[in-house]
């Protein structure tokens, strides 16, 4: 178990720090937002993956490859919500924030719990976060260990490095975010998230199971 789970931490770390979506949201936020937001962000795509995981657990994420419609459905929920993530980051693009506004300090709460449930949103609406869960963590699974618990650790095992990448993360991006206080620069931040979370809805809507 020692080693399937030491060979499991280290294949999980390279996917993890892989830019994604999720990590895109994540700096987008944080630059934005401060660090209060981008640990709110990074909180929502944790609580995503740990759901997947328990869903995993219990074979729920078999559903996704077992049925067409589930699959299908949650893919053009998904990238529904991208644009939607994208058309917003365009629109604020067009109009210039004020100075006091762009302060990291300013984040609000609300504006934390907006920023946990885009990280939520853009996990849980994501197939491909569950088919990760199904068909990756039952390779390292040893002969005859329990499916329920050793699904639970290796889950565990990948939210633990999240919180360590996010936290560099968000601090890098956050410090980044202090160099970044032009509005016209923070537009343009806008403008090219906008389009990323455009072409991530694009690559999901052309997605086949």
């Amino acid at each position: 178990m020692l080693t399937a789970a030491l060979v499991f931490a280290g294949v999980a770390l390279l996917i993890n720090v892989t830019p994604g979506l999720d990590t895109l949201l994540v700096v987008r936020t944080s630059i934005s937002d401060g660090r209060a937001g981008g640990i709110a962000a990074s909180l929502g795509v944790m609580t995503g993956c740990l759901a997947w995981g328990i869903a995993a657990a219990i074979g729920l994420t078999a559903l996704l490859t077992a049925s067409h419609t589930a699959y299908e459905t949650l893919r053009i929920c998904g990238a529904l919500y991208l644009v939607y993530l994208g058309v917003s980051a365009l629109w604020h693009a067009r109009r210039p924030a004020p100075a006091e506004a762009l302060e990291p300090e300013a984040t609000e709460p609300r504006g934390r719990w907006a920023a946990f449930r885009a990280g939520l949103g853009t996990n849980l609406l994501n197939p491909k976060a569950g088919v990760f869960y199904m068909s990756l963590l039952p390779q390292f699974m040893p002969d005859g260990a329990p499916m329920f618990s050793t699904t639970l650790l290796f889950t565990a095992i990948d939210l633990a490095e999240l919180v360590v990448w996010y936290w560099l993360v968000s601090g890098v991006a956050a410090a980044l975010g202090e160099r970044l206080r032009r509005p016209s620069v923070r537009r343009r931040l806008e403008q090219f998230t906008g389009i990323a979370f455009l072409g991530f809805a694009a690559n999901l809507a052309a997605e086949r199971p």
